[in-house]
């Protein structure tokens, strides 16, 4: 049989708690026509990692689909790790339930080299109001369900500038992050400032 949407998002949360810890806190945030989207907090010494529940209780469908698939289709949650202490990064749980609940609301398909947008600091006072999705399998690994059902994958969040944005919009995902790379870019630096471009 089966899993439903439930089971589905407990499996999810039994994963994130293997790879990750006990959260020691979470949010959960409803958007109008959408389902509850959490936001669990995890410590981990000096490293803060926000994860989103309840965005693969369904599989995102491709926009144009005339009808939207209820089991096949890529599923995510999505996975920012800052570090702590430094700025007030707990506001960035509405924002990230936002980015979650987008496969709902806009119909998009978030996976790897996408940039998104919440149009708004991540949190306050911070340089970054988009992010780009990441290769998922290092931090949390793919969970697998029941076929014909996809795995879940664990999509890690980095925070761009503004202007990082724009320049992965004109070279790609891959020259972006080996910039960051060649640079030494503390990716989880919620004060960093943006990688040069020239």
């Amino acid at each position: 049989m089966l899993a439903s949407m439930s089971d589905v998002l407990e499996l999810v949360e039994a994963r994130l708690r293997m790879s990750l810890g006990e959260p020691d806190a979470r949010a959960a945030v409803t958007f109008l026509g959408t389902d509850r989207i959490e936001v669990l907090r995890f410590v981990d010494g000096d490293v803060v990692r926000y994860a989103t529940l309840g965005m693969s209780a369904q599989p995102m469908s491709d926009p144009t689909a005339v009808l939207a698939d209820p089991l096949r289709g890529p599923r995510a949650e999505l996975v920012l790790s800052v570090r702590a202490g430094r700025a007030e990064t707990d506001k960035v749980l509405r924002p990230l339930a936002v980015l979650a609940a987008s496969p709902q609301v806009e119909g998009v398909v978030v996976a790897p080299g996408a940039s998104l947008d919440v149009g708004e600091p991540l949190w306050p006072g911070a340089a970054f109001s988009s992010v780009l999705v990441a290769e998922p399998g290092g931090l949390v690994e793919d969970l697998a369900l029941d076929e014909p059902r996809e795995p879940v994958r664990f999509l890690p969040l980095l925070p761009m500038t503004p202007n990082e944005a724009a320049w992965k919009r004109v070279h790609g995902a891959e020259a972006l992050q080996d910039r960051w790379l060649r640079r030494g870019t503390d990716l989880r630096d919620p004060l960093r400032s943006g990688v040069p471009l020239d």
